[in-house]
């Protein structure tokens, strides 16, 4: 009896790049009716990995899954309208009948051009796409500015775990991996026109192990140095900007936020510089006792060329009244400007064009940088703004220099989204800097900072006092923020 040995026929060149997309197809059509058993065999793992991706990914947006496998990641994230795609018809088959509430199509990632645009785009199995980079590329067509691309991948440090999981018949066997380390998808993003973001990483024990699983995946995992052993890597993404959009330019609503500044509201308007299609200059008077409502009705009537509001402020706090301002606005960009113009306002312009280029979705001004004058903060403040800076810049994943500088500028698009966030992170913001920065944080918005010279003010009084009392609130802002941006997931 004679046998017949097959021999695999290597490629060179493009057609080897097909022959491996044709492998990866085979091995999952071969596999996709046992996929959802392995889903369930590993059930721990992968409620990890959706707690997270809900913590990333906003419920009810759309969203497009690359490498959807059965629908699973994409219905954790609870879309409106929510598009999977797969390489093989045998996976997509099984993703039709366990989630039928979204569209699938079949394509290989390097040659999946999205017909439409996306809140976000999902890209699982990256270790399995032959050609990375390329797919990057073909995905911008479904990338706008506010669009986050997430990542979901191993790292390398687990290979040789992950390849003994295999053997041993504890995970879903898979083709031969790339295995691209943090830095490989950063080269290549970069190289496809995206800006790397932030990096989650979570899981250091892919097994429930009661207590032992929670201390070290919700705690320890968090850790400086030691999250970068963690098993799950997720890279977020956003689209590189070019310069401004084309067509008019953004609008402008700049937010004063006043109580008791009536010496300082006529400045704050003929100092204020026009920018962008038009800019209101929006004055929330917070219950003043010394006229200031009535200064600025009479700036009102001596500029009317200038388009100049007045709202009433609930008389609570700060971070309510600017919030009236942001409610009653109608430009395309938001911008805060302290009453008391120890930020020059002939500096706006230097956030407005850092927003409106797209270098930035979120400016906060940054009082520093340059020399302060003593009497315009004191020593304790100072200091306190630089230890906050460095726990604000770790809970945030981005540096932030000055966290209470009041100059803040955002899209009233983003802030909409900030917005059902308000009064959910465990304590009562009085100034608002801390609702603002931890919501851009939350959607992963790209935050600068925007150094300013800080002045004395020449009218009024400050109202940031008792900085003991003040002190405790912002510790406690940090707290909840750790518990809701570092271990809730």
């Amino acid at each position: 009896m004679s046998t017949e040995t097959i021999t695999e026929v290597y490629l060179v060149g493009p057609a080897a790049l097909e022959q491996r997309n044709e492998q990866v197809r085979r091995r999952q059509a071969e596999t996709a009716t046992k996929r959802t058993r392995w889903l369930n065999a590993n059930s721990y793992y992968y409620s990890q990995v959706k707690r997270l991706l809900r913590h990333i990914i906003e419920p009810g947006k759309k969203v497009l899954n690359i490498r959807c496998q059965t629908g699973h990641l994409l219905a954790a994230v609870e879309p409106s309208h929510g598009v999977g795609v797969e390489v093989s018809r045998e996976m997509v088959d099984v993703a039709r009948q366990e989630f039928p509430a979204h569209r699938y199509e079949t394509a290989f990632p390097e040659e999946y051009v999205p017909r439409e645009t996306y809140d976000y785009i999902l890209f699982s199995d990256i270790g399995e796409t032959t050609d990375a980079q390329a797919a990057f590329v073909a995905l911008r067509a479904g990338m706008a500015r506010h669009t986050r691309l997430v990542l979901y991948g191993y790292s390398a440090v687990w290979e040789p775990l992950v390849g003994l999981a295999e053997r041993l018949k504890l995970k879903v066997p898979q083709p031969e991996q790339n295995w691209l380390s943090e830095h490989d998808l950063k080269v290549m993003l970069e190289l496809a026109g995206y800006e790397w973001l932030k990096t989650y990483r979570t899981i250091l024990v892919p097994k429930n192990i009661p207590l032992l699983s929670w201390i070290f995946n919700r705690f320890v995992a968090k850790l400086p140095l030691i999250s970068h052993l963690c098993f799950v890597h997720i890279l977020v993404a956003r689209l590189r900007a070019e310069g401004p959009p084309a067509g008019a330019s953004p609008s402008l609503s700049v937010i004063i936020p006043c109580k008791d500044e009536r010496g300082n509201i006529e400045d704050a308007v003929t100092r204020m510089p026009q920018m962008g299609a038009f800019t209101e200059i929006i004055f929330c008077d917070d219950k003043s006792t010394d006229g200031t409502a009535d200064e600025v009705r009479r700036m009102q009537a001596l500029h009317p060329e200038k388009n100049i509001k007045l709202l009433a402020g609930p008389g609570v706090c700060k971070s309510l009244n600017v919030w009236t301002g942001f409610r009653g606005a109608t430009g395309d960009i938001l911008m805060i400007l302290d009453a008391d113009l120890t930020v020059m306002p002939e500096e706006l312009p230097y956030f407005y064009e850092a927003i409106a280029s797209g270098r930035a979705e979120f400016v906060n001004g940054s009082r520093l940088v340059y020399p302060v004058p003593k009497a315009a903060m004191k020593l304790s403040n100072m200091l306190g703004n630089k230890a906050f800076s460095i726990v604000f810049s770790y809970l945030l994943g981005q540096q932030v220099k000055d966290t209470l500088c009041g100059t803040k500028v955002i899209w009233r698009t983003d802030w909409q989204r900030i917005e059902p966030m308000l009064d959910t992170w465990g304590i009562i913001d009085r100034w608002g800097d801390y609702e603002l920065l931890f919501g851009a944080g939350k959607l992963n918005l790209k935050i600068l900072d925007q150094p300013v010279h800080y002045q004395e003010r020449v009218y009024g009084v400050t109202k940031m006092t008792k900085v003991f009392k003040n002190g405790l609130i912002m510790l406690r802002m940090c707290w909840h923020g750790l518990l809701k941006l570092r271990l809730s997931f």
